[in-house]
């Protein structure tokens, strides 16, 4: 099952909260032409046939296309060097 960290739950709600945006995040995952996994991620609305989940306070959409590509995956805000952070989607699965 898709996880956040509340790492991450913290700065999408920031994000949210200037944005005026209420907490639904979409994330997204395909497999690119090289065969590798590229991850999306942005505000949307709920649409027919979503998977919606709640993680740490904030509604996760997944689309059915996606489902099967993040089902063992935690998305997480992280530290990469002093003073740089980022999202970064780590793949259990």
């Amino acid at each position: 099952m898709f996880q956040l960290t509340p790492a991450a739950a913290e700065q999408i709600l920031q994000a949210a909260d200037v944005q005026g945006d209420e907490p639904s995040l979409r994330v997204a995952a395909k497999i690119d032409d090289d065969g590798e996994r590229v991850y999306g991620m942005g505000f949307d609305e709920e649409r027919e046939n979503d998977q919606v989940l709640d993680c740490e306070g904030v509604t996760i959409l997944i689309s059915p296309r996606s489902q099967h590509l993040l089902a063992a995956t935690t998305l997480d805000f992280v530290e990469l060097q002093p003073g740089e952070f980022q999202f970064v989607f780590r793949n259990e699965g």
